[in-house]
């Protein structure tokens, strides 16, 4: 088992008001799965993401990777685990604008004890790997959206990271573009990444092997995509067919 929540909650304090985002979650992920997580706003995707990805901490409950506990370190334990073990694609890109490619995707390895020519070593290696091996040494403002999105997921994936999150990573790409960008992550997994993507779009969700639905704070479905079905069963009233051992 390489991901392992149980029972975990996240209570945010808004004055007096108590507001539970996560209530008593719990999650198995696998090596080499591919998952989607999907969802309403406010359903605690986000928050669920934010746990995963070692940004922030559960109020209660226990949190697994690889065998290690993390709800237990300190902050500094968890930025190593953030930098070395998780790679981010967000939605937005989260580029910086006057760095060209090689040095954006670089930038996560500058803790990492690498040397200047490692790094740029490093940054070709993963930027040729997304298909933007001619693109190197441009800045985005001279870059396409997908072309964008591939420079993160380069950046993301220069750590050799153990899971990789994406939030949304077709939210802002023309369909065209986000098929190209779906087949990459597709090749990824392929290749035995480990994925968890939080998306709204059931199409996006059909690329991946198992969709896990939220509502609530709970998960409500966890199914393989071929038995998902794409229903959106009010989790209130219940469909019948929530999986052994989740939140009811």
């Amino acid at each position: 088992m390489m991901i392992q929540l149980e029972d975990v909650t996240k209570i945010y304090k808004m004055g007096v008001e108590r507001i539970a985002a996560l209530d008593k979650l719990s999650l198995r992920i696998d090596e080499n799965e591919y998952v989607a997580v999907m969802g309403p706003s406010g359903s605690g995707k986000s928050t669920l993401m934010n746990i995963l990805g070692c940004l922030d901490r559960a109020t209660s409950g226990t949190y697994q990777l690889d065998g290690q506990f993390l709800h237990k370190m300190g902050g500094g334990g968890l930025a190593r685990i953030r930098n070395r073990r998780i790679g981010f694609v967000f939605q937005s890109f989260e580029l910086l604008p006057r760095l060209n490619a090689i040095k954006n995707v670089s930038l996560p390895l500058i803790y990492s004890g690498i040397g200047w020519y490692g790094r740029r070593k490093r940054a070709r290696e993963v930027l040729r790997r997304v298909g933007l091996g001619d693109r190197m040494r441009h800045r985005p403002n001279q870059l396409s959206g997908g072309e964008k999105q591939r420079v993160a997921i380069a950046r993301a994936l220069v750590v050799n990271p153990r899971i990789l999150l994406a939030d949304e990573p077709t939210g802002n790409l023309d369909s065209k573009t986000s098929t190209e960008i779906l087949a990459l992550f597709d090749d990824l997994h392929r290749q035995g990444q480990t994925i968890v993507m939080v998306t709204h779009e059931e199409d996006v969700a059909r690329h991946t092997g198992r969709i896990v639905r939220m509502a609530d704070g709970r998960i409500w479905s966890d199914r393989p995509r071929d038995e998902d079905g794409g229903r959106r069963a009010d989790p209130a009233g219940g469909d019948g067919e929530r999986k052994e051992g989740q939140p009811t």
